[in-house]
């Protein structure tokens, strides 16, 4: 395990349509209104935290989003900062402590992340991290039937008990899945392997993700020198 944890979580105007879309897809992906993150030793000491709420003129924030988090247009008018700030503080936490970086739900996350980098026009230090996703880690515990996985407040109250207040802020989220996290090393569902194991699933998916596109790419290709050989042949 890193030295550091760096635990994350964004608060967005809605999900992706394609996880697949690049980032230069404005109509594809969200923004994001909140990132927050609080960094850790491995033994689960805080050395620092972060919370931020972003404003961008062109971004909207539907109805739907702010009945989620309850962040307005208005409240990010008047409470929110510059996202290329926001991104420049979290990129020198992330170049500094060179952690592990987790969230619940990690892969909204990291993409909400990579396209905020994108649109800031900042270079993105995720792909160089290891990840780790406390909601993928715990898809083996006991679900109930319409259940697919744990939210991080299910998750949550299963391990402490009690409810989790104040959800969907990404402040309050953060620690949350830190909490989680050290909760589930305790008791031996996280560890050095577990971690790893998931990290070459990542990678084994994203190899396979990359395969799919080339291969798509290729068949293209292929159609077009095949049409522009029927029309020199006619």
């Amino acid at each position: 395990m890193q030295e550091f944890i760096l635990f994350i979580d964004t608060e967005t105007t809605g999900k992706p349509l394609s996880w697949d879309a690049p980032y230069s897809d404005a109509k594809n992906w969200p923004y994001s209104v909140q990132i927050a993150w609080v960094i850790y030793t491995k033994e689960g000491q805080e050395l620092k935290s972060e919370n931020h709420y972003i404003n961008e003129p062109e971004q909207e924030v539907s109805e739907t989003s702010a009945s989620i988090h309850s962040i307005t247009k208005e409240f990010l008018e008047a409470n929110g900062k510059d996202r290329k700030h926001v991104l420049q503080l979290l990129a020198q936490d992330l170049e500094q402590y060179q952690p592990l970086v987790v969230g619940h739900f990690m892969q909204l996350d990291y993409h909400m992340l990579g396209v905020g980098f994108h649109r800031a026009n900042l270079q993105n230090p995720l792909p160089q991290l290891p990840t780790f996703c406390t909601m993928n880690a715990t898809a083996s515990f006991w679900l109930k039937p319409w259940q697919s996985f744990l939210r991080l407040g299910e998750l949550y109250e299963r391990l402490f008990q009690e409810p989790l207040e104040q959800q969907h802020d990404a402040a309050v989220d953060a620690r949350a899945t830190a909490a989680c996290f050290f909760k589930l090393v305790e008791q031996g569902d996280i560890s050095d392997t577990t971690i790893l194991q998931q990290q070459q699933r990542q990678k084994t998916a994203t190899q396979a993700s990359t395969f799919k596109a080339k291969a798509s790419l290729f068949i293209i290709l292929a159609i077009f020198i095949l049409a522009v050989l029927l029309i020199t042949l006619l």
